[in-house]
């Protein structure tokens, strides 16, 4: 069975299935982020971000394409789907629009002769672990602000994400970023730890479970490289008192079941002081 595959989360179907990248795959797609990433960083920072305006706009134009990808693969609503492709086209945007003032070098105060800059610079590849729940916002707030900065992206995407994660290859290519600057790898864990042992992988970001989040960090520190982690929780709803007990309840309810259940700062667990529980929970039946 392929690791990789579109799997219809209301059916349980098989829609198409992809093959892991193999090792000698892997390392190609390193030797050639790392190859783009030393001409990407010499072109102008309006250069890069005209490309990542443009990925903004194709963004659009694909909207309705884009949201049906990723309402098959892990079962939010069209509108729901509708509404990530547009927040993450803003996210891209607002970079390629405002990204090259925001990494203008300045100088500071000096309390010794000379002068005192701060300078925002390229470090090279980075590598992104992403999840599934928001496949397009996930990737639109990592890759378009380093693209911007001149870095090369390695993208590893959710196992159910195949489609969308090989569209947003193809979307990031056809607005100008060079082959190779950023890819798509349908890697292993394994194949992750490897990319991020690898001396010109310079960073890893990941979203995903504390575990994982505890693999990579430690991984990182023994290599003294930058990492990102943004891990899972189970984050408690406390109700202490309501004028309005079935509104709260609607409130909690609509939280709760947004985007198919699946969002990492939803109200996992509700606490309820005891006078308003039995309608609280009534409620809850009621909307289910």
């Amino acid at each position: 069975m392929a690791k990789y595959r579109v799997q219809n989360p209301a059916t349980g179907e098989v829609l198409e299935s992809f093959e892991s990248a193999t090792d000698e795959q892997i390392d190609q797609a390193v030797a050639s982020a790392d190859a783009v990433y030393r001409e990407w960083r010499e072109k102008s920072v309006q250069e890069r971000a005209t490309v990542v305006k443009r990925v903004a706009e194709i963004f659009e134009e694909r909207k309705d394409e884009l949201a049906k990808l990723i309402a098959l693969e892990m079962g939010k609503t069209i509108a729901e789907s509708i509404d990530e492709v547009e927040f993450a086209r803003d996210i891209i945007e607002y970079y390629g629009v405002y990204g090259p003032g925001l990494i203008t070098d300045y100088e500071i105060p000096s309390t010794v002769p000379g002068k005192a800059m701060i300078e925002h610079r390229p470090v090279g590849v980075l590598l992104g672990v992403m999840p599934w729940n928001f496949p397009y916002y996930q990737v639109a707030r990592f890759a378009a602000p380093n693209l911007v900065l001149g870095n090369t992206i390695l993208l590893k995407h959710a196992d159910i994400c195949a489609r969308s994660a090989l569209t947003m290859q193809q979307i990031f290519e056809e607005a100008g970023v060079p082959v190779g600057g950023y890819q798509n790898v349908f890697a292993s864990h394994d194949q992750i730890a490897t990319m991020g042992a690898d001396p010109r992988v310079q960073g890893v970001s990941l979203t995903g479970s504390e575990r994982a989040g505890a693999i990579i960090g430690e991984q990182a520190g023994r290599h003294l490289k930058k990492c990102v982690l943004e891990l899972g929780g189970i984050d408690p709803m406390v109700v202490l008192d309501a004028d309005d007990v079935a509104a709260v309840a609607r409130e909690a309810w609509n939280f709760r079941v947004y985007n198919g259940g699946q969002v990492c700062n939803s109200n996992k667990r509700m606490i309820v002081m005891h006078d308003i529980y039995d309608d609280f929970v009534a409620e809850l039946k009621r909307l289910a």
